[in-house]
């Protein structure tokens, strides 16, 4: 495989701003813009939702209802000139902005004053059937979740809730509805992960009928899966960790209780992860000592043959020795003796064998 086609964990490790830039800087490098971002903006309080679509930035700065919390939802490849007019309208730092350009972070949390940057992952199937994340950026602050997603729709069950009035979403502030959407994402990890254990309980039924080299191709993919997921996983606790922590202003005491049950979720799934992991190394194993296995019965089956014949071999080279006053050559019965002799030679090396349980 070349280095153009690997996926999952192997792909390859690119940044888009280049050596000695100044932190902060946005710049996307090469990186294709395929269409233009969409922002959508959702506020609500306990008693009403609307939404509506945001056609240029400068809208934001435009006068809004107070005591209603505000969902900016972005999705679609930003443009640098965008996205530093969201930091500027949001006053956002540069530094998680320039997070946001390179969308290979790791899941974390930031403090930064009047607001918290949020980086975490969400796992994306390709149409190849490769396993993939993509990076969901959070900006929360007292009244507002600032949420960028570059790739297809993956929030859409939050926006309903929001609109429809689902749960208690409505009813609290911006730190639940960014607990909400980390718990969506979070969800999100379990139907891969099942996918997972259901493709390794295949590949060892298969492997019990016989080890072929489709299953350990299959088994390469399932090891990259888990180790991309192993790696996603491990920082999403961290980051609901620093969350879960009492002097995070922005976060309620009330919020961090559902955020234990988010941290309680990646717990469960790093638990499978790493189990799927010892299955993968253990049918991996069972795979290299069944060809080993079928190797070790075609060598002995050979040995066998090659055996049976090295006493026959031996008879058929002495009385082909052609000398010219050999005695049996006269006798009428040379032919059938010697015959008689191989395969009395042969019937008794066959019942030493498998007397001793060879064959």
């Amino acid at each position: 495989m070349s280095h153009s086609q690997k996926t999952g964990v192997f792909r390859a490790f690119r940044r888009s701003s280049g050596i000695g830039a100044t932190p902060g800087t946005l710049d996307r490098g090469l990186q294709p813009i395929s269409e233009r971002c969409r922002i959508n903006r959702i506020s609500y309080n306990s008693t009403s939702a609307e939404e509506e679509l945001i056609d240029t930035v400068g809208e934001l700065n435009e006068e809004v209802p107070a005591n209603r919390v505000y969902w900016f939802r972005v999705e679609g490849t930003v443009d640098t000139e965008t996205l530093s007019q969201l930091g500027e309208a949001f006053d956002l730092h540069p530094l998680a902005m320039e997070d946001v350009i390179n969308s290979h972070q790791r899941c974390k949390v930031e403090e930064y004053g009047d607001h918290l940057f949020v980086v975490t992952r969400l796992p994306v199937s390709e149409s190849d059937g490769s396993l993939t994340t993509e990076q969901v950026s959070l900006f929360v602050g007292e009244d507002f979740v600032l949420s960028i997603h570059e790739g297809a729709p993956a929030l859409d069950s939050v926006r309903e809730r929001i609109l429809n009035a689902r749960g208690r979403i409505r009813e609290l502030r911006a730190d639940y509805l960014a607990y909400t959407i980390l718990d969506t994402v979070i969800d999100n990890y379990f139907p891969v992960v099942e996918d997972l254990g259901d493709r390794l309980n295949r590949i060892d039924d298969y492997l019990e009928q016989g080890a072929t080299g489709q299953q350990r191709l299959e088994l390469r993919h399932v090891r990259a899966d888990l180790l991309l997921l192993r790696k996603t996983i491990w920082p999403q606790r961290d980051a609901i960790s620093l969350l879960l922590r009492d002097d995070c202003p922005l976060i309620a005491g009330s919020t961090r209780t559902w955020l234990r049950d988010c941290y309680d979720h990646t717990i469960q799934l790093m638990d499978v992860i790493e189990t799927y992991r010892e299955l993968c190394a253990d049918l991996r194993d069972f795979y290299v000592a069944d060809i080993n296995y079928r190797s070790g019965e075609v060598m002995k089956t050979l040995t066998v043959i090659a055996t049976l014949f090295m006493p026959l071999s031996f008879i058929a080279g002495f009385y082909g020795m052609n000398f010219q006053y050999m005695p049996e050559l006269g006798w009428p019965w040379g032919y059938p003796f010697a015959i008689v002799c191989m395969m009395s030679v042969a019937g008794t090396l066959l019942w030493f064998f498998r007397r001793k349980g060879w064959i």
